[in-house]
């Protein structure tokens, strides 16, 4: 399973370090260490994580998420597979983005919950890069 860091959850949640650090203190997301001390976050509760603070659990400290050229970095909070399309919901910072496409493209990208993916939003297309 991949971890992230500090670093790279705030980057994927829309805040800053700072705030991160100040939840994982708090024990609003569970933190476990490397051998080389570094604090992490497990994909699987980031994803989790994601969700709620998407889902308005916001402080007054946070810098509000923008995108560049319509791309949406984020972590894959679920993954719904049928015998021929999938669909696979990303959480980037506030934003929640839900892609319809084909159970061979999400096998090919190798997508799960947890990791980092970027939604590409064209006109009523979303489409998925893996990171």
């Amino acid at each position: 399973m991949q971890s992230y860091t500090i670093g790279q959850a705030a980057r994927l949640l829309g805040i800053s370090p700072d705030t991160a650090r100040r939840w994982a203190d708090a024990g609003r997301v569970t933190t476990h260490r490397d051998e080389t001390g570094r604090r992490l976050i497990n994909g699987r509760d980031l994803a989790a994580f994601s969700i709620e603070v998407g889902q308005g659990a916001h402080t007054e400290d946070e810098e509000p998420y923008t995108s560049a050229r319509n791309a949406f970095p984020g972590i894959v909070t679920a993954v719904r597979l049928g015998d021929v399309a999938a669909q696979v919901e990303i959480q980037a910072g506030p934003h929640r983005l839900v892609s319809l496409l084909t159970r061979e493209a999400v096998e090919e990208l190798g997508l799960e919950v947890g990791m980092r993916a970027t939604a590409r939003v064209k006109s009523t297309s979303v489409h998925i890069d893996r990171i």
